[in-house]
């Protein structure tokens, strides 16, 4: 069973940063790609951050040149990937999500980032 672990969020000013963990457990065969998403009050789930197996990455426009995906970490028992979140704005304050893609569990339960003074 793959269990999906997020970690790190929290309350930020606008202008911090943050850095933002994702632990995947269990076998995750024939992956391409891990992501991070997020979901805002009101909004539907956004694409914010991948890497590739092989890493290549893609960003939302919204988070390019402020937020980076780590490389895919990995060994027997988990698949490791972060976020580094820079030059946070109000409009970033979401639970964060991370996957596997294709997906190969449920979604965790993510970690609440808030961006307020």
């Amino acid at each position: 069973q793959v269990q999906i672990v997020e970690s790190g969020g929290g309350l930020v000013q606008p202008g911090g940063s943050l850095r933002l963990s994702c632990v995947v457990s269990g076998s995750i065969p024939s992956i391409w790609a891990m992501e991070w998403y997020r979901l805002a009050p009101g909004k539907q789930r956004e694409l914010v951050a991948r890497i590739t197996r092989g890493g290549t990455t893609n960003y939302a426009d919204s988070v390019k040149g402020r937020f980076t995906i780590s490389s895919i970490s990995s060994d027997s028992a988990k698949n490791t990937v972060d976020l580094q979140m820079n030059s946070l704005k109000a409009e970033d304050t979401a639970v964060y999500y991370c996957n596997t893609n294709p997906p190969r569990g449920p979604w965790g339960q993510g970690t609440q980032v808030t961006v307020s003074s």
